[in-house]
């Protein structure tokens, strides 16, 4: 059982002689400078790879890289191999409507990793960047731009497209700069005729099966912007004040199974509460919950009697400021067949009926119903069959149907007041007071919306819910947790509004009778207007005539004569069936599903459920496979990025840095992809000048190993240096079997997309095992032995597999920093590139769960040892280690055989300059202050051999001379070199 190595006090790089000559220390009375003479024949690492980069040529080696490593042309290349591993990951669109964020950064940067990831696998990647063209919020923006108001469908059309255009183009250049591999001469635009062409043919599938209705009924609308909005495309204001009102309405008529206790009582009223005010004058009845209690109660300051919930009594009393004695208490159902008066419309009644959607959470458990402003309440319209005529109109304005008194008043200000004291002068106002809640906002005007009635197009949800939730539990989600949260988004859902009231998006293909207003649209219809838009773009309904539109045949299928007595409809389809059906345009050619879909969290309600809706009522399947759901990006300290705190991350900035270098210097490319991997993506990911700092310091780190490895490889040639790794020093070997343990880890990482873990591993490894664990034993046998000696080139061949395995591993999160290092590589080829060339290549050979006791037994005894001489100089000491015959000292005596005790590979991992294994302890050696004790407990074969060992350990001061060349106490005089060093010397 491979158990977690100690963590070793970090040893000093040695990048140059003296220092590393100083940091083994010095005899007293040793001669200035006497190992001048053997400075040439120690080989130190040489390599022209920099430790670190300035920041001001970070960018300007990424563009460089990019452009000598073939970035550009590397997704063509994949694509041409012959192979049959495809992996498809399907690109959602980013909107067209402003510059690159950080946002954009975090998904295609994740997207990136994952590609590049099954590239190197092998993969043949399929992965098509897009752009979402149409809606209002790139409507309104390019707009703004222009002084003109009255402008025509198409210079509205024209300006769109030419303002999405420019935002394309800045968006595409910032997410090449950032490394993301993709062809970028063939992406995929909703405004693409052939895109609009293939969405409309979904629209006639789902149309022919009955899934597309038109209807009257309230819609979320933004008066803002004057159309019908999505679920999607709302941002909810927490502090949001509304002016909530409670409100008297008067029985005109007293439930018959009450009326034996109400005839007695001056008159009762309901209390009903609202936080909308301005939907009273639409009120067509008052709804209760029928298995709730109610109660009658008498107000202890008036003498009034009034109706509500049990369970809001007091409550309500207190927010009245008075009290209430209950008199009676009764069921809901027992209100069946009462009718109230309604509080600003004499002569108008309000009955009173049940629905399940009443709650006793809040308010007075009887609810205000106005059809026309609330789902709930158009399910009782429908049930009952209540008028539903909706008094506002598009602008959010009272109609001439409300009443001189309203007509023209915007329902959210002067409206609202003016229904307040209609309420008032009608005596039925209660109380007023200013209530702090959740209300939809329309995200792209940052205004609240309103819940307005009027005829749109839908989709009716409610009959593809069932399909749609069981073909999503067939998907995988990532994380797990997230599944439920869109089951049930699903569930909540019963239809899909998706008309708009704008002119930049693809037409909704029905035509209107000029006369009765009644809609035509049929199977060939729908197909001629397909066929022209796949000719001249969404643009020709707009300009071509109605003939050319609208064909003979169609009218003549609908039972009507002449094609002049129709119009086009005005409303364009919701970006979200825009996006939705990108499936279908982009997966033609990708078989059947996506392997992948990854998006932000805001996607389970937008993107990912317009796909799977619309798959669903076409094919009957998920376009999905896998769903891995991010975080949204927030300032370090967890706030929200606005531009008037300061602390919104530009990548731009982040990249090439700001005006001022000393404020916002430039990271580079590769330190934002950092970021990215590094974080905690499924919740919400952190970012400003600290985080970045601290990414910098982490490749910084990374590169200094990086280093280490290109430099004591120069004159190594894997192909011809090579050593077997049966004949490989044992912790050369046990040094690979670490290796392939990280790779099998990461690869696994990768597989689960947690590219934190990835950071994490490859952090503790090249950290731990490698600078802290194997850099700081094996200096003495890669700066002092012959260059070609066998010992040497064991280390070397398992350094190269350490520095090829750890550079593809980190390959797909920093492609220029992997690249970079293939360029320093002694031994490279002229096509090296570590994205064209594989995963990591380790073998099953390395894998020795039997080595790791060997080794790790020893590192127990030196780490008993360093802790014994702390803040010296293990090499001014020798080590003298005891063990009863046993497997410990078999496992031991490997590590020492056949070797001299200062140069035997037990003694490189005690780091003593000389360790000798006994088993018995010397009686003239030991005192109380040297002799440490411990036991090892050796587990092979998964536990089914288990021994504990004890050892003992005894720490000498060193008996001979430092070596003048490689810093060993193991010379025989302070004036010249040991044994081992004069033997290398005398063969030169």
């Amino acid at each position: 059982m491979l158990r977690a190595l100690p963590l070793l006090r970090s040893p000093q790089r040695a990048w140059c002689w003296a220092r590393w000559a100083s940091s083994a220390g010095a005899n007293q009375g040793q001669k200035a400078k006497p190992d001048c003479r053997y400075r040439e024949t120690v080989l130190l690492p040489r390599s022209d790879f920099p430790v670190q980069l300035p920041g001001r040529l970070q960018p300007e080696t990424e563009l460089e890289i990019q452009q000598k490593c073939g970035f550009s042309d590397l997704y063509s290349w994949q694509r041409e191999r012959k192979t049959k591993k495809e992996f498809c990951l399907h690109d959602g669109p980013p909107y067209a409507n402003g510059d690159p964020h950080v946002g954009h950064a975090l998904n295609k940067i994740l997207k990136d990793i994952t590609n590049r990831f099954y590239v190197m696998k092998g993969y043949r990647v399929h992965y098509v960047p897009g752009w979402d063209c149409h809606g209002l919020p790139i409507e309104l923006k390019a707009l703004s731009e222009h002084e003109e108001t009255n402008l025509s469908a198409m210079e509205i059309r024209q300006k769109a497209k030419e303002f999405a255009e420019k935002v394309i183009e800045k968006q595409k250049s910032a997410f090449i700069r950032w490394g993301i591999m993709a062809d970028w001469d063939n992406c995929y635009y909703t405004f693409d005729r052939k895109y609009e062409a293939k969405q409309l043919s979904i629209f006639r599938q789902m149309y022919e099966k009955d899934y597309i209705y038109q209807d009257y009924k309230p819609v979320f609308w933004s008066p803002s912007t004057n159309t019908a909005v999505a679920e999607a495309e709302l941002e909810y204001n927490q502090q949001h004040v509304s002016r909530s009102v409670y409100i008297r309405f008067p029985f005109l008529k007293l439930p018959p199974k009450l009326a034996s206790i109400l005839d007695g009582l001056p008159a009762v009223s309901l209390i009903i509460w609202t936080t909308q005010p301005w939907t009273i004058p639409a009120n067509q009845a008052v709804c209760y919950m029928p298995d709730s209690e109610y109660s009658i109660v008498k107000c202890a300051d008036t003498g009034e009697h009034f109706i509500v919930a049990a369970d809001r009594v007091q409550s309500t009393a207190a927010v009245l400021d008075t009290q209430f004695d209950e008199i009676s208490t009764f069921k809901g159902i027992d209100l069946e067949g009462s009718v109230c008066s309604h509080p600003t419309i004499p002569g108008k009644e309000s009955p009173l009926l049940p629905a399940n959607h009443v709650t006793m959470s809040k308010g007075t458990g009887l609810v205000h119903t106005a059809p026309a402003h609330g789902m709930e309440d158009y399910s009782v319209a429908s049930h009952h069959q209540l008028p539903m005529d909706c008094l506002v109109d598009e602008y959010g304005h009272f109609t001439e149907a409300a009443g001189p008194e309203l007509q023209n008043k915007a329902v959210l200000e002067e409206g609202n007041d003016a229904v307040i004291q209609m309420v008032q002068a009608a005596k039925h106002l209660l109380k007023e007071e200013k209530c702090i809640h959740s209300y939809p906002y329309d995200w792209r005007t940052k205004k609240p919306v309103i819940i307005r009635a009027s005829k749109q197009w839908f989709i009716n949800t409610a009959n593809l819910k069932a399909a749609a939730q069981e073909a999503l539990k067939k998907v995988k989600f990532v994380p797990a947790s997230v599944m439920n949260r869109m089951l049930d988004m699903l569930d909540r859902r019963t239809y899909w509004c998706i008309s708009r009231q704008r002119r930049w998006g693809v037409p909704i293909p029905v035509f209107y009778h000029k006369t009765t207003g009644e809609p035509l649209i049929n199977r060939k219809s729908i197909e001629n207007v397909i066929k022209v838009v796949e000719q001249h773009g969404s643009d020709a309904w707009w300009t071509l005539p109605i003939e050319q539109l609208l064909p003979r045949e169609a009218v003549a299928q609908a039972g009507k004569h002449d094609v002049h007595d129709y119009i086009q409809g005005q409303d364009v389809l919701d970006i979200w069936f825009d996006s939705g059906t990108s499936w279908a345009h982009v997966l033609a050619d990708a078989g059947e599903r996506a392997d992948l879909y990854l998006e932000g969290k805001d996607q389970l309600g937008g993107w990912f459920q317009s796909s799977l809706l619309t798959s669903v009522a076409t094919r009957k399947k998920a376009p999905y496979r896998t769903l891995v759901v991010h975080g949204f990006t927030l300032g370090e300290k967890g706030e929200k990025m606005s531009k008037s705190i300061g602390n919104v991350v530009d990548p731009d900035v982040v990249i090439n840095g700001g005006n001022d270098h000393s404020t916002d210097p430039p990271y580079g490319a590769d330190i934002l992809r950092w970021w990215v991997a590094e974080s905690n993506v499924f919740t919400e990911v952190l970012i400003g000048p600290a985080v970045l700092n601290s990414a910098r310091d982490d490749i910084n780190k990374l590169r200094n190993t990086l280093r280490f490895l290109l430099g004591n490889l120069a004159g190594f040639n894997p192909e011809t240096d090579s050593v077997p790794t049966s004949e490989m020093y044992v912790i050369d070997q046990y040094m690979l079997h670490l290796l392939q343990g990280y790779a099998n880890k990461v690869t696994d990482a990768y597989k689960e997309y947690d590219f934190g873990k990835v950071i994490r591993l490859l952090q503790a490894f090249h950290s731990r095992e490698l600078s802290s664990f194997y850099f700081s034993m094996i200096k003495d046998r890669l700066y002092c032995e012959e260059e070609k000696d066998p010992k040497r080139r064991s280390c070397q061949t398992a350094l190269a597999a350490v520095l090829d395995t750890v550079v593809r591993s980190f390959a797909p999160i920093l492609p220029h920093l992997a690249e970079e290092v293939f360029q320093y590589l002694p031994y490279k080829k002229e096509s090296s590139s570590v994205f064209r060339s594989g995963w990591m290549n380790t073998s099953p050979v390395w894998k020795k769960p039997g080595l790791e006791e060997a080794v790790e037994g020893a590192c127990a005894m030196r780490d008993a040892f360093l802790g014994s001489i702390p803040g010296k100089n293990a090499l001014e000491h020798q080590v003298v280690i005891v063990l009863e015959p046993g497997l410990l000292f078999e496992l031991m005596e490997v590590l020492q055989q056949e070797e001299s005790s200062s140069t035997s590979q037990l003694n490189e991992i005690m780091m003593a300059s000389q360790t000798t294994l006994l088993t018995e302890v010397p009686r003239d050696m030991v005192t109380d202050d040297n002799l440490i004790k411990g036991t090892f407990l050796i587990n092979l074969e998964g536990g089914d051999i288990r021994e504990e060992s004890a050892y003992k350990i005894i720490v000498l001061p060193a008996a001979k001379s430092k070596c003048l060349r490689c810093r060993k106490y193991t010379a025989d005089s302070p004036d010249t070199a040991c044994p081992r060093c004069m033997e290398i010397l005398g063969g030169k």
